[in-house]
C-alpha cells in the first residue's frame, strides 16, 4: 500500500537539513532500489531560501510500518522536522 509522509520543518532548518541530508537521501535510495519509492522531495520556500518541509510517497506493508520508517528519519533526529504526518495515499495519475 502507498503512504504519503508529509513533514513540516522547524524555522531556519537549512543548516541542520544540509548536515543530515546524506543519511536522509541514503534511506530514500534504499527504498528506490527496492522499487518502493514513488516520489520524494522538499517544499522550497517561495523566496528560494531554505525549505518548509518534505513529501515522500512510498510503498509500505501497513501504516504502522510506514510510521516506524518515518519516525527514524535522519531529519527527525537532526531536529529538521517538527511535525510528520503519515497517511494512506492512492495514486491515480499517471497510470
Amino acid at each position: 500500500m502507498l503512504f504519503a509522509i508529509i513533514a513540516e520543518d522547524v524555522q531556519d532548518s537549512l543548516a541542520a537539513r544540509l548536515q543530515a541530508r546524506p543519511a536522509h537521501v541514503d534511506r530514500l535510495k534504499a527504498l528506490d532500489a527496492e522499487s518502493r519509492l514513488v516520489l520524494a522531495g522538499p517544499h522550497p520556500h517561495i523566496n528560494g531560501e531554505g525549505f518548509s518541509g518534505s513529501l515522500i510517497v512510498a510503498e509500505f506493508a501497513d501504516l504502522a510500518t510506514a510510521q516506524a520508517w518515518a519516525d527514524i528519519d535522519p531529519y527527525i533526529t537532526a531536529g529538521v522536522y517538527h511535525k510528520v504526518t503519515v497517511k494512506p495515499f492512492n495514486k491515480v495519475l499517471p497510470a
